[in-house]
């Protein structure tokens, strides 16, 4: 996405102000925006011309002009969600906000059909032993299973691959060969992937200690168990609008209790609630990290991703939550493997 600092106007512009910055920006549209950020309206070089037929000049208000209903996709949203709706609505450019209704850039869609490459490290763990997916994984890295005749780690690859960002790095351990044999440089897949060997299980965070050059910019790193439509674009602006050291995807958890749940106080009951719904937040496995948090990771011992977290938040670093609203699923059982047979084909 674009930044839209340069984009950005109040209600109370002149034509003047949003014509030099519809000039200068070379977007064919301003942002009209509150106090807080909240998109109001879009503003183009057509709008203006028609105010000044109207009879307005160079020093009216803007807010007689303003279109306030324009076509807007959420962060959530999927490059081909995007691009389908700014095709049906012919338009070049469609500004993203997140959930609060907050604009945090504008889309460009010559972009999405061709998108410009990344140089922002994807890394990758796909070291686990899979043993809640045995027997299939007695011969094959749950990585590497097959869903949609095609191993689930191909798909990420190829998922990455789509929003621009080709430099994978692989953690590996349990029959490592095989991914190394498939994959080889990734050349053959249109990406450069490395290989980092964990001789002992590290944890998610901890296996970034290997690491043979640090990263200098914000990097992903991602379980290599997941099948998911996440727009990584989205979830790297994300990150950097935000100045996050460590941002975690999160997927709302729901969980009914299968009986009445009596409130007791004092031996006397205060209440029965039938079947409650309990929500949760949970890890969905996915992280951006900007390059400080790896001094907070020990060298050569386990360490985990959410240790990792709690030791952002204690140390007073920017740790934040990105909502997952696309689809996701994490296949870790013999039953979500099915699932995920199923379901390939309608999503992906």
């Amino acid at each position: 996405m674009k930044n839209i600092e340069k984009l950005k106007l109040n209600i109370d512009s002149t034509i003047k102000e949003a014509l030099e910055i519809i000039d200068k920006a070379a977007m064919q549209i301003a942002l009209v925006v509150d106090e807080n950020n909240k998109l109001l309206g879009t503003l183009t070089d057509g709008d203006i011309r028609r105010g000044l037929l109207k009879g307005l000049d160079l020093n009216s208000s803007i807010e007689s002009i303003v279109y306030k209903n324009p076509t807007i996709a959420k962060i959530s949203d999927t490059k081909e969600e995007i691009l389908k709706l700014a095709l049906s609505k012919k338009l070049h450019q469609i500004p993203i906000i997140d959930d609060n209704g907050k604009v945090i850039g504008i889309q460009e869609i010559e972009e999405l059909v061709k998108p410009k490459e990344k140089s922002n490290q994807v890394i990758l763990m796909v070291g686990g032993l899979g043993t809640r997916l045995r027997p299939l994984t007695e011969n094959t890295p749950k990585p590497m299973l097959k869903v949609g005749n095609k191993p689930i780690l191909q798909t990420i690859v190829e998922k990455f691959t789509q929003y621009g960002y080709k430099n994978i790095v692989m953690c590996v351990n349990y029959k490592s060969g095989i991914i190394q044999d498939y994959f080889k440089d990734g050349s053959d897949f249109g990406v450069n992937i490395e290989y980092v060997l964990e001789e002992q299980r590290m944890g998610t965070a901890g296996a970034l200690s290997l690491l043979r050059e640090k990263p200098t910019e914000p990097f992903f790193v991602m379980n290599g168990d997941l099948l998911t439509n996440v727009n990584f674009e989205h979830l790297h602006d994300y990150h950097i609008s935000n100045n996050s050291t460590g941002t975690m995807c999160v997927r709302e958890y729901d969980f009914q209790v299968p009986y009445g749940v009596v409130d007791v106080e004092d031996e006397k009951i205060r209440s029965i609630t039938e079947k409650p719904t309990h929500k949760f937040f949970v890890s969905a496995g996915i992280y951006m990290l900007s390059p400080d948090a790896l001094e907070f990771i020990p060298e050569n011992q386990f360490y985990d991703m959410p240790t990792l977290f709690e030791k952002l938040i204690s140390e007073n670093k920017n740790a934040i939550s990105f909502p997952l609203r696309e689809y996701w699923l994490d296949i870790g059982r013999i039953e979500e493997y099915k699932k995920a047979n199923d379901e390939y084909n309608e999503v992906f």
